[in-house]
């Protein structure tokens, strides 16, 4: 099954995912990254200035979020624009999919969107 999101969506899906699982993600050993510059533009936008939030004005802005591998040299690194979470959200496995949409899952769920998002597959854990 195909499920098609609107831009608006995967965003949702992706912010929410950032909240509830990104520390999930950098448990197996990676940092995100990201550029000093577009951080405090990014900050300087932002209502509340969470983390996550100026991570997705990042993106929004036309900046980039890194995954880097820290444990491995950097080995496994993805780089990711808005455009690839507004195309990778919807490759998440489908009931896996349905539950963040619907707002019922946990850091797996989270876990499993951002692994896509970045790694366009799940690949640790």
């Amino acid at each position: 099954m195909k499920i098609i999101l609107t831009n608006q969506e995967s965003e949702n899906i992706f912010f929410d995912a950032l909240c509830n699982g990104l520390g999930y993600v950098c448990g197996y050993g990676f940092d995100i990254e990201f550029d000093s510059k577009d951080y405090a533009k990014a900050k300087s936008t932002t209502s509340n200035g969470s983390f996550e939030e100026v991570l997705m004005a990042i993106l929004k802005n036309g900046g980039s979020l890194t995954l880097v591998d820290v444990e491995n040299d950097g080995a496994e690194t993805a780089t990711i624009s808005l455009q690839d979470v507004h195309e990778r959200v919807s490759s998440v496995e489908s009931e896996t999919l349905l539950m963040a949409y619907n707002e019922d899952g946990d850091a797996d769920t989270a876990d499993a969107v951002l692994q896509t998002v970045f790694f366009k597959e799940i690949t640790f854990g």
